[in-house]
């Protein structure tokens, strides 16, 4: 009995030290101490030994016992501290090494653009005011003199959302609702997206308009043309020849269309401006006074301008770019340049 104790004590402490991993140690545990283990299984036989060897028989399974467990915990112990050793080696961290750079985005260019027209316009009393992109059919027609049977209705084709509600075709609607709840003197600027189904290298469905309206008495076109002609040598070089060309826009009259000579031939024609030496550049005109009768609004007492111009036409003379739709690819190659 004594002779198979220690057999299995040797045979215990010598698969504990083969033992790779902690599900092997436990199951060497189970194996020897569980239970139904074979230590338990070898005191069974006590009751075949001679009464007066059993005390000491006990007392040496109790030692065997109390070894192996003890061999177990420091197996295991030793292996969770390699294991913790290992793993703060894997995650230190070499200070001496350079700190990871952090990137930082930039604005895009559309919003550049936009935030350097309002900040000339800013410098001559203009606010800029938002309004909703899904707009009311009146709003964004009927109230700036545009009804439903209108020609002009077709020179900005509307996405319709349901019934009376568009998606706004340009940013006038804003002077509307700010005529609605302001009294003269007015001065803002409109900033925001607008929407029509167009698609080319020189159109998209959704792009950006800044629309500006001056309202108070004894407002004239030439304040609208000192205040054009001021944002635009402002933004191209006080060198820069434009020109004001009659034209159409059923909500201003009289009404006129501005060029600016070509920035990329300086006049002398190319493919950007057709060969003709001159890019169109913005709308404008004094308010129709028909609008004025949908804001209450004397016109008798008041009168005023508005102008409106695409921002990525703007950011494309002034940055050089040859193709509208590289705004929205989200390229960051073409961002990161600006």
């Amino acid at each position: 009995m004594k002779e198979a104790l220690e057999n299995l004590e040797r045979e215990a402490l010598s698969e504990i030290g083969k033992a790779a991993d902690k599900d092997e140690f436990l199951a060497i545990r189970t194996r020897y101490l569980g239970r139904k283990g074979l230590l338990t299984g070898l005191l069974r036989k006590l009751k075949e030994v001679p009464p007066d060897e059993r005390p000491l028989l006990g007392e040496l399974s109790n030692r065997i016992k109390e070894r192996i467990a003890g061999a177990i915990d420091a197996a295991l112990e030793e292996r969770e501290a390699r294991s913790r050793t290992e793993r703060l080696r894997q995650d230190a961290l070499d200070v001496t090494l350079p700190g990871r750079t952090v990137q930082f985005g930039t604005l895009h260019p559309v919003t550049q653009t936009t935030a350097e027209i309002c900040s000339i316009f800013a410098k001559l009393g203009f606010s800029a005011v938002e309004g909703p992109e899904v707009e009311l059919d009146y709003y964004n027609f009927e109230a700036l003199n545009i009804p439903k049977d209108h020609p002009a209705r077709d020179m900005q084709d509307t996405f319709y959302i349901a019934g009376d509600t568009v998606l706004r075709t340009h940013t006038s609607p804003v002077q509307v609702r700010t005529m609605e709840q302001q009294r003269p003197p007015v001065r803002i600027l409109s900033p925001g997206k607008v929407y029509r189904p167009d698609s080319d290298v020189s159109h998209t469905p959704m792009f950006h308009q800044v629309e500006g309206l001056m309202v108070d008495r004894d407002v004239t076109f030439a304040d609208l043309k000192g205040v054009l002609q001021y944002f635009l040598h402002y933004m191209f070089g006080a060198d820069r020849p434009l020109r004001f060309r009659p034209s159409f826009f059923p909500f201003t009259e009289p009404s006129a269309e501005v060029d600016i000579q070509c920035v990329m031939c300086g006049g002398r024609g190319c493919r950007v401006c057709g060969h003709s030496g001159w890019i169109e550049i913005l709308g404008c005109g004094m308010v129709d006074p028909a609008v004025y009768s949908n804001v209450q609004y004397d016109p008798e007492e008041f009168s005023g301008f508005a102008f409106g111009l695409g921002v990525e036409r703007i950011a494309m003379l002034t940055l050089g770019i040859s193709d509208i739709r590289l705004f929205f690819e989200n390229d960051r190659r073409f961002l990161a340049q600006f």
